[in-house]
């Protein structure tokens, strides 16, 4: 009698411990995610630890002399893809004033991009010679 006692209560507290193991499996299967991520800056590399992709806020400078004649550069947010040596072939900004958008291709200055600021558009294409057309609506 005090053998089966003894095998009921084993029995007893194998079950309780085999419940709580599995209601702790059931609660760490669903991973709390995280509603936001905040930061600075946010960087993508690769397995060699270069900066392939690179998402920043920069500081306006006024004191920066933009191509076309104007002075200051106003607060953006730039969105840069990287190739493996090192080149930004994909860019968007986002300033107050405007956007823009520029297609970098295999050598330098070859390009297209695609400006909208204040009041103005243009689009610009550079050919690996240096050659550029720009359109503006007219």
């Amino acid at each position: 009698m005090k053998t089966q006692r003894f095998v009921i209560g084993l029995s007893v507290l194998n079950l309780c411990i085999l419940m709580s193991i599995l209601f702790r499996a059931n609660s760490a299967a669903i991973p709390e995610v995280a509603p936001v991520l905040r930061g600075r800056a946010l960087e993508i590399v690769d397995d060699q630890g270069r900066v392939r992709a690179m998402l920043r806020v920069f500081p306006a400078d006024p004191k920066v002399k933009m191509p076309d004649g104007t002075t200051g550069y106003p607060e953006t947010v730039l969105l840069r893809l990287i190739d493996s040596k090192g080149s930004p072939h994909i860019k968007i900004a986002a300033t107050e004033d405007g956007s823009a958008l520029s297609f970098g291709g295999e050598s330098n200055p070859t390009h297209v991009q695609i400006l909208a600021r204040g009041t103005n558009t243009s689009l610009k294409l550079v050919n690996h010679d240096g050659r550029e057309q720009v359109i503006k609506p007219q």
